[in-house]
């Protein structure tokens, strides 16, 4: 055979499976994806793992197995989500599943024990592969966190996770790790019996490979107290415990999200029918969800944001190092933005206020967030210490002359912007970027008299900072590549998801919000009960109603925007005259206890302020179907958002879905905006804000990219 049709033979791909034999008669199965940072499970794996367990079995020198990671600091991540694309039906997606069942199930039979040996992440369908070996051994690192996070995809754990978990933890805990799909640490996973022991790392392997010494376990079923031996040990028990979880979960996704029901549904047809009838559920339920819009919209979100991970702010552009953050305002967003910088992005922050005590206040922001976890275990108070030792204070510049990024969080003020900017380049060095986290003020006026506006950006947080996951990262015409790039990385090393827009007044998230939010102050002056108008909205999918998010935020705070607005859009953005006499009566909301709804009594912000009605001389009483209310509304802010994309305020689809979604709670379930219009049709679009046009005014006028869009049948993905 000639070289040349040696090369032509196709290559084996490298299997993600070694198999070493060790002296003493265990064999280490070590887990290496080839090319991958992280370990997932994919449908190729089949057939690999299989000849595996085949060589284990033939083996009978092996007396038992020890499953680890060829990762350095990751277990399995869980499954390879873009292998679900490809299930075409709900019967593909079936029989994913149960060829995973198949699999697991093989080395749950196992005559010699298999043991996990967890080091980080070990999450979906990770902790379902170490849910089938007889025996888990966790690090005690923080890196290690387990869990089953399926439901944040719009999934169920499809490998057995809900049917083994339950069995070995007890079903309300599994039950609760299920429906939330949050993780837990190594302490957590000890106690509650996920793991048989928790070790230093150093020791992991060693550990592991004396309980592959041992026998298969004869598992007990796990302690419960007396209330929880009655509700999952008696038929009637069983019956209220399912009966109430499905109650508490309907009442939380207002029947928006389907797996949370389904997930339920497969516990307890395993508890009631036994494992093997629970599995079939399982699989049955898992190919529904695949199939359904809700999880393939969640799904494409993490696609989304998995790919803003690999983007810096321009392309091409590496961002400048990073060593230390100055922040100009000790209030609450100061306080969260200093608390993120030290916690999250591991950054020492020099904060400067005028008066010290509100470099006090800043300081205790991040103590009380910190003290909180020390108290509940999560971290140890020496790692407080070094976090807290990284924040620093002052009444004027002194320690600024360093600081490569210099964060402004003062009051909404132009002309106080403008002078902190003359501050920061008489006391910063020449490269330090002024970044603002103005909410409505456009950066080319806070940049109007900067000697070096090349450096100036906004950086425009939600409140509250440690919470809100998007941050928008707002260049004006002069912003420099390498400042766009440098103040992406900056929040993306804070933890948050930062999408770079255009400058102008509102900028993006807040420019949608507006319309949105005087929409819903016109129902509340045509008489529409407060509390109908919200709960529509919080049934068509938002966190919170539009009117219990102004006395969020604060009524001061959300009407100021609008003037910018207007000045810049002109009547579109007109609110209702009655905010002034809202403000002029002191209501600003839950910070000062007095707004649109009842910050008194037993029940504090649940209940509209009766007052308030009167005050606006309304009547409430209910006229629209709360469909038409969540419509009215909604459509102002899809219109709104199709605006900015046809005026580059962002730059794709994919960002102003991602700064609707974690900036205002728009439906995740639904994709954001534009994945949104893009289901209902924009011919559709277009004919139902036509249809508000001649009733309700032109602020209803279609956009003109959506009348060209409907005209060719366009999308906008």
């Amino acid at each position: 055979m000639t070289e040349e049709k040696k090369d032509n033979i196709p290559t084996e791909p490298a299997s993600a499976f070694n198999l070493d034999v060790r002296d003493d008669g265990i064999a280490i199965l070590t887990m290496d994806v080839p090319g991958e940072s992280m370990n997932t499970l994919k449908m190729e794996f089949g057939e690999q793992v299989s000849n595996v367990l085949d060589e284990i079995e033939a083996n009978k020198s092996i007396k038992g197995v020890v499953l680890a990671s060829g990762k350095k600091d990751s277990f399995v991540a869980g499954a390879d989500v873009s292998m679900l694309a490809a299930c075409e039906t709900a019967e593909q997606a079936e029989k994913l599943a149960s060829d995973g069942h198949v699999m697991f199930q093989r080395i749950e039979n196992m005559k010699i024990p298999f043991v996990a040996a967890i080091h980080g992440p070990a999450l979906g369908g990770g902790l379902e592969l170490a849910l089938v070996c007889h025996y888990r051994v966790c690090t005690d690192s923080p890196k290690t966190q387990i869990g089953l996070p399926e439901v944040q995809l719009g999934l169920l754990p499809g490998g057995g996770g809900t049917q083994r978990l339950p069995r070995l933890i007890g079903v309300q805990q599994a039950m609760k790790m299920m429906l939330t799909g949050a993780s837990v640490r190594a302490k957590q996973a000890l106690k509650y019996g996920i793991v048989d022991d928790m070790v230093p790392a150093s020791i992991l392997m060693d550990v592991a490979i004396e309980f592959a010494k041992k026998k298969l376990p004869k598992r007990q079923a796990p302690k419960l107290d007396l209330m929880g031996k009655f509700l999952e040990r008696t038929p009637f028990g069983r019956k209220t415990m399912f009966d109430q979880a499905r109650k508490q979960t309907l009442s939380k996704t207002k029947g928006n999200y389907p797996s949370p029901m389904l997930i339920i549904d497969c516990i307890e047809a395993g508890v009631n029918k036994g494992i093997k009838k629970g599995l079939v559920v399982e699989a049955r339920n898992f190919g529904k969800l695949v199939a359904s819009a809700e999880s393939e919209q969640l799904r494409n979100l993490f696609f989304a944001t998995t790919d803003m991970k690999k983007e810096t702010g321009v392309e091409g552009v590496e961002p400048g190092q990073l060593k230390k953050v100055g922040i100009l305002g000790g209030g609450l967003m100061g306080g969260g933005i200093a608390f993120v910088t030290s916690s999250k992005a591991k950054l020492p922050a020099r904060i400067k206020d005028i008066r010290a005590e509100g470099i006090a206040n800043a300081l205790k922001y991040s103590y009380d967030l910190l003290n909180k976890k020390v108290k509940r275990r999560f971290m140890r108070n020496s790692e407080m210490q070094k976090q807290m030792a990284l924040l620093t204070g002052s009444v004027d510049y002194t320690g600024f002359g360093d600081a490569d990024i210099v964060v402004e969080a003062v009051f909404e003020d132009l002309a106080l912007k403008q002078k902190m900017v003359a501050d920061v380049e008489e006391h910063c060095n020449e490269n330090t970027i002024f970044a603002s986290n103005t909410s409505s003020i456009p950066i080319n006026q806070i940049a109007a008299n900067a000697k070096r506006p090349e450096q100036v950006i906004g950086l425009h947080y939600f409140s509250p900072v440690d919470k809100m996951p998007l941050a928008e990262v707002i260049a004006h015409e002069k912003t420099s590549d390498q400042t766009i790039s440098t103040t992406v990385e900056f929040a993306r090393k804070q933890g948050k998801t930062p999408i770079v827009v255009k400058d102008g007044a509102g900028f993006y998230v807040n420019r949608i919000l507006a319309p949105y939010m005087n929409e819903a102050a016109n129902c509340v002056l045509a008489g529409e009960p407060i509390d109908h108008i919200d709960k529509s909205l919080v049934k068509f999918g938002f966190p919170v109603g539009p009117v219990k998010l102004l006395d969020e935020v604060g009524i001061d705070v959300g009407t100021k925007i609008i003037p910018i607005l207007m000045e810049q859009f002109g009547e579109r953005f007109s609110a209702p005259d009655a905010f002034d006499k809202v403000l002029a009566d002191d209501r600003k909301g839950k910070k000062n206890k007095k707004g649109f709804y009842d910050y008194t009594g037993k029940k504090p912000g649940k209940e509209v302020d009766e007052s308030i009605y009167s005050l606006l001389s309304v009547t409430p009483s209910k006229k629209m179907k709360g469909q038409e209310i969540a419509e009215r509304c909604v459509l102002m802010m899809l219109n709104e958002a199709a605006m900015c994309l046809e005026e580059g305020v962002v730059r794709n689809p994919r960002d102003g879905d991602i700064g609707a979604i974690f900036g205002i709670g728009f439906p995740p379930f639904l994709g954001g905006p534009f994945r949104y219009m893009d289901k209902i049709g924009i011919a559709n679009l277009v004919s139902k804000l036509e249809h508000y046009q001649q009733t309700l005014g032109d602020k209803y006028a279609p956009a003109d990219v959506l009348k060209e869009m409907a005209e060719k049948q366009k999308t906008f993905y």
